[in-house]
């Protein structure tokens, strides 16, 4: 197995701990809790913020003094319905206590004290299409660009038919050259429609420093550090990914995207 493939620890509690360190990157952290009702999961955020992704169930979920109450409305990840989620500053602790079972993903990177914790789904996710032909895929905007709600995550649900490929044609983002590409490193957490299905990603380099072809089963969390990174989903099996970035505009150039939010 490669480095840049891994599998959960199990499936119970706390099952991807993915940690920078762990990474041997700079921005981006992922955990992924499965629960049981009564099971609780709490973090703090130090100077980390997060994006809690209630994938599939419900919990109460509590940020520093907020109760947001129970939250989650989707069962099956697969319904293709919007996330709820929410955002946890820096500086803050979180706790999920889980109704149901519960897939509770933790998305992080640095934080810098902007926003307040709040909820952010489902309310202004949508369902949008991408692409034509064999690269449609459908795709829930949890935090990207378009969205002011965290300070450095960008955060996205992919949802990839059966045949199809997603994350194409290739692209890369892994270079400080603001405003053509700037450098994200980035986590994919998949699942398969049905669950024993599997599917592919690619991560390469146009240099050939980096190639490594992985077969991704339900469960699993692919690191793309740099390079390009698509998927494909076989006949007969449709694939998910949350998708988690940290963006970080080269301190030069950060007045500009500043200026034009």
């Amino acid at each position: 197995m490669g480095t840049l493939l891994r599998k959960p620890a199990g499936t119970k509690g706390k099952v991807h701990n993915i940690s920078t360190s762990d990474a041997g990157w700079k921005y981006v952290g992922f955990n992924l809790y499965q629960l049981q009702p009564g099971e609780t999961a709490s973090e703090a955020t130090g100077e980390r913020e997060a994006i809690l992704v209630l994938v599939e169930g419900k919990a109460n979920i509590f940020a520093g003094d907020k109760n947001f109450g129970e939250l989650g409305e989707r069962m099956d990840v697969f319904e293709r319905t919007p996330p709820h989620c929410v955002y946890v500053p820096n500086g803050l602790e979180w706790t999920a206590i889980a109704t149901t079972a519960l897939t509770l993903a933790v998305c992080t990177a640095p934080g810098n004290g902007a926003h307040n914790a709040a909820i952010i789904g489902p309310s202004g996710i949508r369902l949008e299409d991408r692409g034509k032909g064999a690269n449609t895929r459908y795709i829930h905007n949890i935090a990207m660009e378009d969205r002011d709600v965290a300070d450095s995550l960008l955060v996205t649900e992919v949802f990839t038919p059966q045949g199809n490929w997603s994350s194409y044609p290739p692209h890369r983002h892994d270079e400080d050259n603001y405003p053509h590409m700037t450098f994200l490193e980035e986590t994919y957490y998949h699942r398969l429609n049905p669950a024993q299905g599997f599917g592919f990603q690619r991560v390469f380099t146009e240099d050939g420093s980096l190639d490594e072809t992985m077969t991704v089963r339900n469960g699993d969390v692919v690191l793309v550090p740099k390079g390009h990174h698509p998927c494909g989903a076989p006949y007969g099996y449709e694939m998910y990914y949350l998708n988690v970035m940290a963006f970080q505009n080269h301190p030069d150039h950060d007045w500009i995207f500043q200026r034009d939010k």
